[in-house]
């Protein structure tokens, strides 16, 4: 039998994941990695008098406001809520999470310990939001968003014992090494690659599986120890390599690829005291042009442009501009009376909505002095609660704030609890599962889903995986990114980053270079 080197290359990626087939295709030398890059926004200077209204306070629509208004563009910044950021959210001691049936929990978290219901990561390749934290001076940590010590566990797998990260990565890499030596040692591949590629292939596979001389995987230091090395004749004891089969069967490879995704790859960082010091900075700039509290009732159309009615002290009120950001969610659009062209309207209408949730507690941080974890994310099969997220600020300190729980609640079989307290008890069942013993350690619970939280009712458009996302692409979103003067949309749902603040920020540029461009051409300033 003889392979391609394309088929093989697939089949390596197939079994060793994406980090296998990168690494086997530099080691043939067959890729280079461009570089990413922040967008440079010049744009030229706003006619005078020129009018923008903004409508929401996300991050998408505070940097147009930002944006508009270095640029000389006379801006107001209208947002439903009492703070900025939309979907940007910390919660700390003494906030209250309010839900649209208007039931209500208080954070009873203590002081110092918060929770980011929202975005809690920025990737390195995020430029763009990075840059304004740059420009803003907001402090930077790593957020460590995989640790070679988080546990994968499967109820009917292993005796349901949890396994270590290290131990599922490169067993499964060595025992596939394994595998693909004995494929070159029969000369499978012996037509496709030529005697330098087959030599390069053998040293690859020896260093990537930590195989011995004979190409054979007996275990590897990289999996982890049964024994650590001490002093005197303490030596060091490997574990038994895990059975291929047995990996297989647990299905762990589904989220073997997670820090492998590239927007998950490191090195990831996260704002100094919680994600909400982005929009905080950015709506402390813009001071006055952003006006809290102000929820939007009615969108129109004018001769000159756009007119908007919104609330705002107890009685409604109107603002006229020459042209208009909607910057909110989809969700929150189709319930506002507008006059947006029929297929942006039916476009808005037929826009689904997930509806993610975060369950986190307070609780003494057993998982840094007991299993030796921190920071990244541990994965949970054939349970309700598939995810639990360690905190990465405040490290070796005695209190943490720990996730149990990241999904679409609307998704089997968590949609299947009954009520909150289902919910939670079903959050501290997976600690339970990867930390027997320490379940009753969990304090302050707080559930936040986006489906159910007012001016959101949703996350982000679709669900967790991009693909679902492919119709959304191919219909609605080609009618929602074309400007309907003078409205011009914005948010992440207008970008191909959709869930991120990045996606949010170029959107934002997009929306600004749009306006500043009519602007130029219109050349009608408001007298």
């Amino acid at each position: 039998m003889s392979i391609s080197r394309r088929a093989f290359l697939s089949h390596v990626g197939q079994a060793g994941g994406y980090g296998a087939a990168f690494a086997a295709v530099h080691a043939l030398g067959l890729m280079s990695v461009p570089p990413a890059a922040a967008q440079d926004l010049a744009f030229a200077p706003a006619p005078p008098g020129t009018r923008v209204v903004i409508l929401g306070g996300g991050i998408a629509g505070l940097v147009s406001a930002y944006e508009l208004g270095k640029a000389g563009y006379r801006c107001t910044l209208l947002e439903a809520r009492d703070r900025p950021g939309g979907r940007n959210w910390t919660l700390r001691g003494g906030d209250t999470v309010k839900f649209t049936d208007g039931s209500q929990q208080k954070c009873g978290f203590s002081k110092g310990q918060y929770f980011n219901a929202g975005p809690a990561r920025l990737p390195s390749i995020h430029r763009n939001i990075l840059r304004y934290c740059r420009d803003l001076k907001i402090p930077l940590e790593v957020e460590i968003n995989t640790s070679r010590s988080s546990l994968y566990q499967n109820a009917d797998a292993f005796g349901g014992r949890p396994i270590e990260q290290r131990e599922v990565m490169n067993d499964t890499r060595g025992q596939v090494s394994e595998l693909l030596g004995k494929c070159l040692q029969q000369g499978a591949l012996d037509q496709q690659f030529d005697k330098d590629d087959h030599a390069r292939m053998i040293e690859f596979l020896k260093a990537y599986g930590d195989l011995d001389g004979d190409l054979k995987y007996k275990g590897s230091e990289r999996a982890g120890l049964k024994k650590f090395p001490g002093a005197g004749d303490e030596v060091a004891e490997l574990r038994e390599p895990l059975a291929l089969r047995d990996l297989l069967s647990a299905q762990f490879w589904r989220r073997m690829q997670f820090e492998e995704m590239l927007d998950m790859q490191a090195t990831m960082m996260q704002p100094v005291g919680g994600m909400d010091r982005i929009p905080y900075e950015l709506a402390k700039h813009l001071g006055a042009v952003v006006r809290f509290s102000s929820p939007i009732k009615e969108i129109r159309r004018t001769a000159r442009g756009a007119r908007v009615v919104y609330t705002s002290g107890g009685r409604d009120r109107e603002l006229e501009a020459d042209y208009c950001v909607c910057a909110l969610p989809l969700a929150i659009l189709r319930s506002i009376p507008n006059d947006f062209a029929p297929q942006i309207q039916r476009a808005i209408t037929e826009t689904e909505y997930a509806s993610f949730y975060k369950i986190a507690w307070e609780s003494p941080r057993f998982w840094e002095t007991d299993a030796n974890l921190y920071g990244g994310l541990s994965f949970l099969w054939n349970h309700p609660v598939g995810l639990v997220w360690y905190p990465s600020a405040g490290i070796a300190s005695e209190r943490g704030v720990i996730v149990a729980g990241y999904g679409d609640e609307r998704e089997p079989p968590f949609a299947a609890l009954p009520d909150l307290a289902a919910k939670l008890d079903a959050s501290r069942a997976a600690i339970g599962k990867l930390h027997p013993g320490h379940e009753h350690k969990l304090e302050k619970p707080v559930f936040v889903c986006w489906g159910r939280i007012p001016y959101n009712e949703g996350s982000w458009v679709g669900g967790s995986i991009p693909a679902a996302r492919d119709g959304y692409y191919q219909a609605q979103y080609r009618e929602i990114i074309k400007p309907d003067w003078p409205f011009v949309f914005a948010g992440d749902h207008t970008s191909h980053l959709i869930g991120w603040q990045e996606g949010a920020v170029l959107s934002a540029h997009r929306a600004t270079r749009l306006i500043a461009e009519a602007a130029s051409a219109r050349r009608a300033p408001r007298p």
